[in-house]
């Protein structure tokens, strides 16, 4: 620009407002002089100068100051880059995108009409994109497929218009950004216009906020709002007259979403609570795998040792105390049983059928070489429980208490039955919602004789997403694979049949737990099944997701599979190795796992 257009604007207002130099130096408190080589391009005036003219003149500064070309002064590329590029930082704080550039404008608009106008494009845009994830959020859960191309869609859109505006501007000094609404016009705006855009910004970081809370994040990133899962899985359990249910389901290591559903005894209608106690079944496994690691910390056994080197005597001839489980005179004649470990009783292999008496003699005997191949089996669980006990002196339910319930506060489980618990228990119900009589006079078992609460369990399970109880290190042992799977199913005839169906999850067994192998990290799980009650569990320690499910109904496994697609987008669950078959088919008989 030249120097000269200022002088030439400034001789132009003066003469069209009808003043001389020396009424507007009076005017101004600017000498007559200075005002005279400004007129003649003497000199370049102070921009306050300038402002004190155009005051004078009744004009707007930018009228006696005309655009200069960006080139000339690297300051003002920089003032550009920064109104177009900061507002990627929205992709990881929420509303900078707005905020940051605002700030920016209101700063430097009146120094530049160039800052003005490219700050005005940019706010417009970053407004409406705001507008947009809104809607595309809205979209997600009212528009099948669509929604979700959509949410997704907008993100790299947006970003793939930023990138190209900032090129756009270091190269040319313009810009241009399709699909804004004019909420901003080129003319100044009011401060009380910024006042309530501010405003509007923070409301609406808090309303994303509020929508976050009021939904559960899935693995693959995407959400489901807990209105629509509650109305899902109520809408299952009557399509599959499931009795009750009690749900929880964690994102980041906590649980986002809690509640129960349905009956403790459905023939008298007493509703199911989250204090109401609930059959474990083999959940008691998950939690005497963290309680045999706690052990194994504080050096009473090793994993590998042979269980039966830490007694004194055999374990045929030690007198029954119990009225079964720790009768152990089958093994006088057995010639692998002093073989096995604790790391083989917890990764079920050991040899050892389910339970006694499921065999053609009904004995207790080793059926294989033990650590060669995974066969379910709570004999196992109950040799490694007798072995802790004579060890340490103390009962399972003793050490459960004293080692894991009392430090996490839980108060309502057990590993046998407890004279509270009759005051809110529930039933297990048959297909037709039928209730069974409640077993209460088990003598406790690791392998399946827990009785807990929706709300003990889920503590329990969010100390293990937290690695609470015991250390990193035997965390990571008790979800390490101890052995491969490769049987078609884990019950029935499918456990003598080979697949290979399972090897891209890697299916094996932990200790305690079964394992896979997901794009979002390990998935370990537990599952329940017995006298009436079926239970899953599923957590993913790498990501901080996971599931709880306990049903008192013996159609409840039939909604498994859609309950983990909605509520995780859990696609892995080897669904049909357990035994998962969907309602709307044929159910399996059941088996006690």
């Amino acid at each position: 620009m030249e120097k000269t257009s200022i002088g030439q604007n400034l001789t132009y207002y003066r003469k069209l407002r009808g003043q001389t130099q020396k009424k507007l130096a009076d005017k101004t408190q600017i000498t007559v002089r200075t005002i005279q080589r400004i007129e003649k391009g003497e000199v370049n005036p102070h921009l306050q100068t300038i402002k004190l003219l155009a005051a004078a003149l009744e004009i707007e500064v930018n009228d006696l100051l005309p655009l200069e070309n960006p080139k000339e002064e690297t300051i003002k590329k920089k003032w550009l880059l920064l109104l177009h590029a900061t507002p990627l930082l929205g992709l990881f704080f929420p509303l900078t995108n707005i905020l940051v550039p605002l700030f920016i404008w209101i700063h430097k608009r009146e120094d530049n009409v160039v800052y003005d106008r490219h700050g005005i494009k940019v706010l417009n845009f970053q407004i409406t994109i705001s507008l947009l994830a809104i809607l595309s959020f809205i979209a997600l859960f009212t528009i099948e497929k669509w929604g979700f191309l959509i949410f997704i869609a907008l993100i790299p859109i947006c970003v793939l218009i930023m990138l190209t505006n900032i090129v756009y501007v270091v190269k040319k000094h313009k810009c241009h950004y399709p699909f804004s609404i004019p909420f901003l016009k080129t003319k100044k705006p009011s401060k009380m216009f910024c006042f309530f855009l501010c405003i509007i910004a923070i409301a609406f970081q808090s309303s994303c906020t509020a929508q976050k809370e009021h939904a559960v994040e899935r693995l693959d990133g995407t959400s489901i709002t807990k209105d629509s899962l509650e109305r899902k899985v109520i809408q299952l359990m009557n399509d599959a007259n499931v009795t009750g249910m009690a749900l929880s389901v964690f994102n980041q290591n906590k649980p986002a979403f809690s509640k129960t559903f349905g009956y403790k005894d459905f023939p008298r209608k007493l509703p199911l609570t989250d204090s109401t106690n609930i059959y474990g079944a083999s959940f008691s496994k998950a939690v005497f795998g963290v309680l045999v690691m706690k052990v194994v910390e504080e050096g009473v056994i090793d994993l590998d040792t042979p269980l039966e080197s830490y007694l004194p005597k055999k374990i045929y001839e030690y007198e029954p105390q119990t009225r079964w489980h720790d009768d152990f005179s089958d093994l006088r004649q057995d010639s692998l049983y002093h073989k096995i470990t604790a790391r083989m009783c917890l990764a079920h292999t050991t040899g050892f059928p389910n339970y006694r008496g499921y065999g053609a003699d009904e004995k207790l005997k080793v059926r294989g070489i033990p650590g060669s191949k995974y066969g379910y089996s709570g004999e196992g669980f109950i040799y490694l429980q007798v072995v802790l006990e004579k060890l340490t002196g103390k009962g399972l339910d003793a050490l459960a208490q004293e080692k894991l319930f009392n430090p996490l506060g839980i108060k309502n489980s057990a590993y046998e039955w407890k004279p509270h618990f009759e005051n809110d228990f529930a039933h297990g119900h048959n297909a037709n919602g039928e209730k069974f009589e409640k077993d209460k006079d088990n003598e406790p078992r690791g392998g399946g004789t827990l009785e807990t609460t929706a709300a003990d369990y889920t503590k329990f399970l969010t100390a293990v997403l937290n690695e609470r109880i015991i250390s990193k290190a035997s965390y990571k042992e008790l979800f390490s694979p101890q052995i491969r799977i490769t049987a078609k199913a884990q019950f029935g005839e499918g456990v003598h049949q080979e697949t290979d169906k399972y090897d891209e999850i890697n299916l094996s067994y932990g200790l305690g737990w079964g394992y896979f192998e997901t794009p979002y990290g390990i998935g370990v799980f537990k599952e329940g099944n017995g006298s009436g009650f079926q239970h899953h569990s599923l957590l993913f320690p790498d990501s901080g997701h996971g599931i709880m499910i306990m049903t008192n109904s013996v159609t409840g496994n039939g909604i498994f599979k859609e309950l983990l697609e909605i509520a995780l987008m859990d696609t892995f669950t080897p669904w049909e190795w357990e035994g998962y078959v969907p309602y709307q088919s044929k159910p399996n008989e059941n088996t006690e796992n």
